[in-house]
């Protein structure tokens, strides 16, 4: 029994553990492992791309941090109490001011003009306190009558004041300017020393404009008055709900007119006799395919006339270069057969064969090995010198 018990114990001290196992596992395939690691990160950053929310960059959205949204905006409203709801369509504004019990101010920021006068008009009746950054000239003209667009504040003027006798301009005191448009109403403030401003109001205060985009976001509501601005025009009420329209609000007009209704009535007549002449010009001028030529085959070609197309082709593409090579190669290899040097000899060994036969002038050597003709003319001289020492080195 304790033989058998001693066995047992060498044995389990032998035996490898389940880790050195998997070590050894891993060191014996370890290609394996590699391509089972990428699988595994590949199947990670999939889950991480599918289930991820996607970052808004939309400029003044209230789910935007970078420096040109509002999402810094939004959130110090909702910690003094304002409800702040965010919507991109016509409808959901106007159910989510239903909702709020008609006490809510809707905010409207329509970058790209996507609302056109009509759904403009629907807004304005469906809200009560509607507040607008930096509208279009359409915008503007169809959302009221009384505020219209006068400028810009110039590019020297940093921070403006109120200069004004509105309550929230006064709490807020100097805004920044950069840049910002200026309108004509009832009621305006940061004028900057004229009769425009960039804040404006209308006569019964349901419709306010500011015509400054940065007092509302990330990087520009901590300077001067942008945040004390911004929080009055906009936290007035219960809730907030912050209007940016999608691509999904553009109206395709139903009544688009036709190419007939466009065209004047005349283009009838003038399409047809047009057609007319279209068919006439073509049983006039078409090809008339007659019956076929048989040639007999294989078709014999001159060897001047291949030598001629070849040429053209040369001189129309100006392949000097290759048209010189052609003539050197053909006169190198009619000097080899002359001379009796066989198919493998060079060119060297020809070029010391016709100077021998020349009587080592170094013309040979000169035409044949240095000469590099660069246009017609000098390709035309050249060839007549080759064709002249072909003949003096056959001369017997």
């Amino acid at each position: 029994m304790s033989v058998l018990a001693d066995v047992e114990a060498r044995t389990s001290q032998t035996r490898p553990s389940a880790r050195q196992a998997a070590v050894a596992w891993f060191r014996r395939h370890p290609v394996l492992v590699i391509v089972g690691s990428l699988l595994i990160a590949m199947l990670v950053l999939q889950a991480v791309a599918l289930f991820a929310t996607p970052a808004d960059r939309n400029k003044l959205s209230t789910r935007n941090a970078a420096p040109d949204g509002a999402m810094a905006l939004a959130r110090v409203l909702e910690k003094h109490g304002v409800t702040v709801r965010t919507t991109d369509s016509l409808a959901k504004t106007a159910d989510a001011f239903v909702d709020s019990g008609g006490d809510a101010t809707v905010f409207l920021y329509d970058r790209n003009g996507y609302l056109d006068a009509a759904q403009l008009d629907e807004l304005s009746d469906s809200v009560g306190k509607l507040v607008v950054a930096a509208p279009r000239t359409q915008t503007l003209a169809a959302l009221t009558k009384e505020i219209h667009q006068a400028g810009v504040l110039p590019d020297s003027a940093k921070v403006v004041d109120p200069g004004c006798s509105a309550p929230d301009a006064i709490a807020a005191g100097q805004i920044s300017a950069n840049s910002s448009f200026v309108y004509t109403a009832p009621e305006v403030c940061y004028t900057n020393g004229s009769t425009a401003g960039a804040y404006a109001r209308t006569s019964n205060g349901k419709l306010t404009v500011l015509g400054n985009t940065t007092l509302l976001s990330n990087g520009g509501l901590d300077k001067d008055g942008n945040a004390a601005l911004a929080i009055r025009s906009l936290g007035s009420t219960k809730e907030l709900i912050w209007f940016m329209p999608g691509i999904t609000e553009v109206r395709q007009a139903r009544d688009r007119p036709t190419i007939n209704e466009l065209v004047p009535p005349w283009t009838t007549f003038l399409g047809l006799w047009l057609a007319v002449i279209a068919v006439a010009a073509i049983l006039w001028r078409g090809r008339r395919h007659g019956p076929l030529v048989t040639e007999p085959l294989p078709v014999v070609v001159k060897a001047a006339e291949t030598a001629e197309g070849r040429a053209r082709l040369y001189q129309d593409t100006r392949a000097i270069g290759v048209a010189a090579d052609n003539l050197r190669a053909g006169c190198l290899a009619r000097l080899a057969r002359h001379f009796r040097l066989g198919p493998d000899a060079s060119a060297d060994a020809v070029v010391d064969a016709a100077e021998r036969r020349l009587g080592h002038s170094g013309e040979a050597r000169r035409i044949l090995n240095s000469a590099r003709p660069t246009n017609d003319s000098e390709l035309v001289r050249w060839a007549q010198q080759v064709e002249h020492l072909e003949k003096e080195a056959k001369r017997p």
